[in-house]
């Protein structure tokens, strides 16, 4: 996951949680000093306390993804008598330690009853059996197969989200119409369009940040994996040693090292740039073509939800076409939870189809339940059409050991800091064995 660092106050860079809670704070970098926590007041109501990040980018703007979740706590709250208390995390005032980082521990320490967390936090709770199994739910009943699979950790599953967060292109289709570009399916496409951008005068074709390049990585790295019929027995390989995460991840590698090479991308920048605050304004006057973010981020004017431009989202070019990348964050139940019966319920509640068409008519995102769709934003069509037809690739699988979006995101900020391919492969390795001797 990501977040952003110290003073930069996390601005956008809310990697996973940016979609779960639209400009809130997410932690796969640095977030911010002291813990800013709202306490809940225990009057005769039974509370639930909900960890979690609340923070706006802009304090003016409209935080829809928040309102949307504050309604369907109304409704637990109304429903079930009790009274949800936000205990939450502002990075405004954090200097040293990640979202992430404070979520691990109040986790480990049974602090809060419910959490929002990000993939790696997910998986590693999960491993560490800190978060009940909420797959007798009846809301777990009706969720879609890629959110089940992405949140099961040693056969039980312990997040589920309100919001399948994907990730894809943003492109200026009017500049590509400019030079008679198509749009790339494939890396060679892909690098040729750069080509030709710069070719005419673009000198910076593709905008980056310090956290999301990893998902051009992902979508080369597994675009077989998940779309080719043995995902199960290629990831039971990986598990067990008999595959090697570098193999599946060196094309991707080389990918950006010769995007770095060309100059396609600002190596130096982006090692520094939080999350859109460091491409967006770019990609916003038109002297960046090409940008990477979420889903939601097409939804939102502090984005790229107001453009001057005719603005697709397209996925990630593989070897298999335009590839959305589908990070997975979610709520959990903590083990040790003071109120952990009430919290279930909470979660059965906020989790519900009706509650979560509530929050995505409001969001206008893919929804958890395979039983609510929501038509998105006319840019937003080529990324979904491919998801519609179940292809993608998950950005994050608490089924697979090596723990993947932080992981991956830390192992290319080295590349942009100079590390060679070789070099990157051989920390992947690594960290392999790493997850191996668990």
């Amino acid at each position: 996951m990501k977040s952003s660092v110290g003073k930069n106050r996390n601005k956008w860079a809310a990697v996973c949680l940016a979609g779960m809670m639209a400009l809130t704070v997410s932690a796969c970098g640095k977030a911010g000093s002291d813990l800013n926590l709202v306490e809940s007041q225990e009057g005769s109501r039974r509370v639930v306390n909900l960890f979690s990040p609340m923070e706006k980018t802009d304090p003016d703007a409209e935080n829809t993804a928040r309102s949307a979740a504050d309604k369907t706590v109304v409704m637990a709250e109304e429903k079930l008598g009790v009274t949800v208390g936000y205990i939450t995390y502002t990075a405004e005032n954090y200097q040293d330690r990640t979202y992430d980082e404070v979520a691990l521990d109040r986790a480990r320490n049974d602090m809060d009853d419910i959490y929002l967390l990000n993939p790696d936090v997910i998986q590693a709770l999960g491993e560490e059996g800190k978060l009940r199994d909420l797959s007798d739910l009846a809301c777990a009943e009706n969720l879609r197969d890629v959110v089940r699979t992405a949140n099961t950790v040693d056969g039980k599953l312990v997040a589920i989200p309100q919001e399948v967060v994907a990730y894809g292109l943003f492109i200026n289709k009017d500049l590509f119409d400019r030079y008679s570009l198509e749009l790339p399916e494939t890396p060679e496409e892909f690098l040729e369009c750069c080509r030709v951008f710069q070719q005419n005068g673009i000198e910076t074709p593709v905008g980056a940040n310090r956290w999301w390049l990893e998902t051009f990585v992902l979508a080369q790295a597994y675009a077989d994996l998940y779309n080719g019929g043995n995902t199960e027995a290629e990831i039971a390989a990986l598990n067990s040693g008999e595959s090697k995460y570098s193999d599946y991840m060196r094309p991707g590698f080389e990918f950006l090292q010769e995007m770095i090479r060309c100059g396609y991308i600002d190596a130096e920048k982006a090692y520094v740039s939080e999350a859109i605050e460091g491409e967006g304004e770019d990609f916003l006057s038109q002297k960046t073509p090409i940008v990477m973010a979420y889903w939601g981020a097409a939804n939102t004017e502090t984005a790229y939800g107001k453009t001057d431009f005719n603005m697709l989202v397209i996925g990630f070019p593989s070897s298999r076409g335009q590839m959305p990348v589908m990070p997975m964050t979610g709520y959990g139940v903590g083990t040790g939870a003071e109120h952990g019966e009430d919290a279930m319920q909470v979660m059965d509640v906020i989790l519900s189809d009706e509650a979560l068409r509530i929050y995505a008519e409001t969001n206008r995102v893919i929804s958890p339940s395979r039983n609510v769709e929501v038509e998105c934003v006319p840019a937003l069509k080529p990324l979904s059409d491919r998801i519609q037809e179940n292809v993608y690739v998950l950005g994050a699988n608490a089924g697979m050991k090596m723990e993947q979006w932080g992981n991956i995101c830390q192992v290319v900020r080295q590349l942009l800091g100079g590390a060679t391919v070789d070099e990157c492969m051989e920390e992947i390795d690594r960290l392999q064995q790493e997850s191996l001797a668990k």
